[in-house]
């Protein structure tokens, strides 16, 4: 069950102590698109995105889009944002994971990843031994396939409460 544990658990992209995880060596951040960094049903960066993200970069992290999502819809929300991306990720298979590792030349300490699944986000992170950030989904609105996620997710996530291995809004860095 431990794979499923993320290592730091926060409400949103915005609760993040991102000066934190300077200081634990990361310096990249991969970032998942859909109920993460904005709702399923959207297209566009919001401006706290964008301010964000310009804080980000001006920290020195290297910012990846991350996402399950196909180019078409991941490109042009990167490109509004001056960010690399990886579309069809697989998630939580760890083959795009390792390719951005050699692709940008980062040890797995060095990064993190920070999504709203554990099925995905969190799980293909752990498999891989990079950092794994969960946060709170932004929206109630998903994909069918995410749909079925989410279900099983619940499973986890009460098995997880049921061993005091994790518990849904006790968050923790």
């Amino acid at each position: 069950m431990e794979k499923y544990i993320p290592d730091i658990y926060q409400k949103s992209i915005y609760t993040i102590d991102y000066s934190k995880l300077w200081l634990r060596g990361i310096k990249c951040i991969l970032f998942d698109l859909d109920n993460t960094l904005i709702p399923a049903n959207k297209d566009k960066p919001t401006e706290k995105n964008i301010e964000l993200f310009k804080e980000l970069e001006e920290m020195g992290f290297k910012i990846i889009i991350f996402s399950n999502s196909v180019s078409k819809r991941v490109k042009p929300f990167s490109s509004r944002l001056g960010v690399d991306y990886s579309a069809s990720s697989f998630k939580p298979l760890p083959g795009k994971f390792v390719k951005i590792l050699e692709k940008y030349n980062f040890e797995v300490d060095e990064v993190a990843i920070v999504g709203d699944q554990i099925l995905t986000d969190v799980l293909g992170g752990n498999r891989v031994g990079i950092t794994t950030i969960l946060v709170n989904r932004i929206s109630n609105r998903d994909i069918v396939f995410t749909k079925i996620n989410r279900l099983i997710e619940n499973i986890i996530f009460k098995r997880l409460e049921k061993k005091d291995l994790f518990f849904k809004g006790k968050y923790y860095e």
